[in-house]
C-alpha cells in the first residue's frame, strides 16, 4: 500500500471534527512500518517536524499509537518507536463456504484471538446465513470481552464471483438468491467498521501467502471443491482484475469435452470434469456409492482402482489448464488447496507431474507445487489479513478515526 501526504492545513483539534486525512496518513504509515519514528514520518511525508508532532501527540492521545523506547542506536540513545496501540481495536473475518463457515475475531495486528466453526447452507440465502455469521461473531466477541462498537473492520470470503469494489456476489453458482446482495450492506447498521468482502479462493490465497510471508512472491492458490478456482498473489497483493473476476480457472474449456455440461451454461469447463462434484457424480454413475470428497479418499487409499483412476484423471484435467496459467503468469509457488489435496496424494502427483510435463522449461526451471500449510484455516487466516488490510486502507483508516472520536466525545 503506498501512501503519500498532500497539503493540509489541519490542526489537533481536527480529531475532535472533521476527520483529517494527514493524521489518518501518519497513522497507516506507522501501522504498515513504513515510518516508525517522528524523525521517519516528517522525513516520508515531507511535513515539517512540529506539524509531524503536533499530529502524533493527537494520536498518543486518543490512544491510537503508542511510544516507547527502542533498541539502542550506534550513539547508545535509544529511539522512541512509535507503533499501534494494543487497544486501537478488533476485527472479525468469516471465511463462508457451501455447508460450513470459519469465524474468527483478531486483533488489529493479526495476531487471532478466538476462533469458531459452523455448519450452514449456503443455499439458504443472504439473509439467514448471514444472520448466523454475525451470531458467530457476537459469540466470539463475548469471548474476548468487547463490543461491538470496537471492532473496527470485517473481512467476508463467500463462495462465489463478488464485485470487490462494493461487496456485491454476481451470479454465484453454487449460492441461489444470493445474485446482485451487497453484503457490506447487511453489517453496517450492526458495527460502525468497514466491511470488505471476496472470493473465498482469492481469501485462502492471501491466507497461505501471510502464513508463509516471505517463501514467495509469486503465489497461486488453486482450490479444488465443489468447484475449482484459483488465488493470485504477487509481493503481498491480491490480483483480482477489473471487476474481481481474474483466477475462474474452473470455467477454462478442455478440448474434448463438448458433451459436458457445466452449471455456469456452458460445456467441457473444468470444473465441470475434474471438481470434486464431477468425480463424485462418475463415480456414483459406475455404481459406486459415493456422495462426499471424504468417500472418494477413503476408496483411493483402500486401493478402489476407479476411484484413484477418477482423482488421476482429474489431477491430469486441472494440470492442462494449470500448465497455460504458469506459462502466463510465471509463479514460484503453486499450492493445492481443498479436500482432495493431499501431501502424498494421487491429485498432487498428478498435477505436479503435468504442469511439469507441459509447462515451459522456464517456467518450472525455480517453480514448487505444495498442498496448503494451512488446510481449512487457509480461508479464515486470510480473511483476517485482508480485514487488516482494510482497516489500514484510506477508508478503514477513516472509519477508525471516527470511532475513536467517538469515544473521546464519550467520556
Amino acid at each position: 500500500m503506498s501512501l503519500s501526504a498532500g497539503p493540509d492545513h489541519s490542526t489537533a483539534a481536527d480529531m475532535d471534527g472533521r476527520t483529517s486525512d494527514a493524521v489518518g496518513t501518519l497513522l497507516s504509515l506507522v501501522a504498515h512500518g513504513t515510518a516508525t519514528s517522528r524523525a521517519e514520518l516528517a522525513r516520508v511525508t515531507g511535513l515539517a517536524r512540529s506539524t509531524v508532532s503536533q499530529r502524533v501527540d493527537s494520536l498518543l492521545a486518543r490512544n491510537l499509537l503508542v511510544e516507547r523506547k527502542g533498541a539502542p542506536s550506534m550513539s547508545g540513545r535509544p529511539p522512541m518507536v512509535l507503533s499501534l496501540h494494543p487497544s486501537v481495536g478488533l476485527n472479525l473475518a468469516a471465511d463462508i463456504g457451501a455447508t460450513h463457515a470459519r469465524l474468527a475475531v483478531a486483533q488489529v495486528s493479526g495476531e487471532i484471538l478466538s476462533e469458531l466453526s459452523m455448519d450452514l447452507d449456503i443455499a439458504a440465502g443472504p439473509e439467514s446465513v448471514l444472520e448466523s455469521v454475525d451470531a458467530g461473531f457476537e459469540h466470539l466477541l463475548s469471548e474476548v470481552d468487547r463490543a461491538r462498537d470496537g471492532v473496527q473492520a470485517i473481512a467476508i470470503g463467500v463462495p462465489g464471483p463478488v464485485e470487490f469494489s462494493n461487496g456485491v456476489v454476481v451470479r454465484p453458482p453454487i449460492m441461489p438468491g444470493w445474485d446482485g446482495y451487497k453484503v457490506p450492506a447487511f453489517f453496517s447498521p450492526r458495527y460502525q467498521a468497514s466491511v470488505v468482502v471476496d472470493n473465498d479462493v482469492n481469501v485462502m490465497a492471501l491466507g497461505e501467502y501471510w502464513d508463509r510471508q516471505s517463501d514467495s512472491d509469486y503465489l497461486l492458490f488453486v482450490k479444488v471443491g465443489t468447484g475449482i478456482g484459483c488465488g493470485i498473489v504477487g509481493h503481498g497483493r491480491l490480483h483480482r482484475g477489473a471487476q474481481g473476476a481474474a483466477g475462474d480457472i474452473g470455467h477454462i474449456q478442455l478440448a474434448g469435452n463438448a458433451d459436458t455440461i457445466c452449471h455456469c451454461g456452458n460445456t467441457g469447463c473444468l470444473e465441470a470434469v475434474a471438481s470434486v462434484a464431477a468425480i463424485v457424480g462418475n463415480l456414483r454413475a459406475a455404481d459406486m456409492d459415493v456422495t462426499t470428497s471424504r468417500d472418494v479418499l477413503r476408496l483411493a487409499e483402500e486401493g478402489n482402482h476407479l476411484a484413484r483412476r477418477a482423482i488421476r484423471l482429474a489431477s491430469h484435467q486441472i494440470a492442462e489448464v494449470l500448465a497455460s496459467v504458469v506459462n502466463f503468469y510465471n509463479p514460484d509457488l503453486i499450492v493445492i488447496g481443498g479436500p482432495l489435496a493431499e501431501p502424498r496424494g494421487d491429485l498432487l502427483a498428478g498435477i505436479r507431474a503435468g504442469v511439469y510435463r507441459r509447462a515451459l522449461p522456464l517456467a518450472t526451471k525455480s517453480i514448487r507445487i505444495e498442498t496448503s500449510t494451512l488446510g481449512d484455516r487457509a480461508g479464515v487466516v486470510g480473511a483476517v489479513a485482508l480485514a487488516r488490510a482494510q482497516m489500514l486502507s484510506p477508508t478503514g483508516v477513516r472509519y477508525l478515526l471516527r470511532s475513536h472520536n467517538r469515544r473521546g466525545a464519550g467520556t
